[in-house]
């Protein structure tokens, strides 16, 4: 009989990873008292909250709870203190190359303005890199919630630190809110400028998202991408231009996409060759980490040691990891899977 290997010494890459749902629990904790923060019951259980976004008032109270969350973070001193914790977490399950998402206007108030918490944000990651040994760098996210506009002067300011920390630009919020296309300028300019294309799409809403992602943004990648199993077309067309979706199933079951992990199309996704990156998404909200996806993959999908290591195969080819980084993560997946 085969021996399971720990998933957590399989090396892999993080690529769906949002900036506070990062944040460690007791963490959120000690920040909201020393903020004088009240927190709704939801964020102090050590639980996480119940959560179901398939309406818009799920939806609205999975924001809120977000949002007091990074109400919490006020000072560069807690932004490096965030970045740091997931670095040590991410390292604990075997990452060795974290992406991390951001939307620097949420925190510009607060920390001197947009240009200044970018700036934060790219030093935390540098320290925290240096630290852990962690490879880490930011994919800067617009709000589809807000106007397109705003969403040209993220995608100007990632291109000016494309050089600095910065590698993507994505689209985040509720995909059943706006239209894509109204967002390509901004993703063009990205694009122009070496960025990575990787917004939201096909969770929330179905394949069309998707498929708005590839047409109108020109996706390299896709956030989530997990609706695309509807479309057995569209599944063909993500395979054959090695387009990554950035599956995270324990947060599709969380928020009430899929009632049961089991019924999260990992299976047909992977055997239909689409390239996969599991991800954790919001482990504040959600409860798990990076560890935990391939778990789920193990014990809800069936997936043997090997097929776990071709999806770790799988998700660091999809970052935009160095050479060097990729060799290495890549030998790592191999001896993993020798130790059998």
């Amino acid at each position: 009989m085969e021996r399971v290997r720990d998933v957590r010494g399989l090396p892999k890459a993080h690529l769906h990873l949002h900036f506070t749902g990062s944040m460690r629990p007791s963490t959120l904790l000690e920040l909201a008292d020393k903020y004088g923060v009240h927190l709704p019951e939801a964020l102090k259980g050590g639980e996480p909250p119940k959560l179901r976004a398939t309406d818009e008032r799920g939806w609205f109270r999975f924001q809120r709870l977000y949002d007091i969350a990074r109400s919490c973070l006020r000072s560069p001193e807690d932004i490096q203190r965030l970045v740091r914790e997931a670095a040590e977490e991410d390292v604990r399950d075997g990452s060795g190359w974290l992406e991390i998402q951001v939307d620097p206007t949420s925190y510009a108030p607060r920390l001197g303005g947009l240009i200044p918490a970018l700036e934060i944000i790219l030093d935390a990651v540098r320290t925290a890199s240096r630290d852990t040994g962690l490879g880490i760098r930011v994919l800067v996210a617009a709000n589809r919630m807000k106007h397109p506009l705003d969403a040209r002067t993220l995608a100007r300011l990632a291109v000016r630190y494309a050089d600095h920390g910065v590698i993507g630009f994505g689209l985040s919020n509720d995909e059943r809110r706006g239209f894509a296309r109204d967002f390509d300028r901004a993703f063009a300019i990205a694009r122009e400028g070496g960025l990575l294309a990787a917004p939201h799409g096909g969770e929330l809403s179905g394949p069309s998202s998707v498929r708005d992602c590839l047409d109108d943004l020109h996706a390299s990648r896709v956030g989530h991408g997990v609706r695309a199993a509807e479309d057995p077309a569209l599944l063909r067309r993500l395979a054959e231009r090695g387009v990554t979706c950035e599956v995270c199933p324990a947060s599709n079951v969380a928020l009430g996409v899929y009632e049961k992990p089991e019924d999260v199309p990992l299976r047909t996704l992977y055997d239909a060759g689409v390239p996969l990156a599991l991800g954790a998404d919001d482990p504040l909200l959600f409860g798990s980490r990076l560890a935990e996806q391939y778990e789920i993959a193990r014990t809800a999908h069936g997936f043997s040691d090997a097929e776990l290591a071709e999806l770790a195969r799988q998700s660091i080819e999809g970052s935009r990891a160095p050479e060097g980084v990729r060799r290495e993560l890549l030998a790592g997946v191999e001896a993993w899977l020798g130790e059998g």
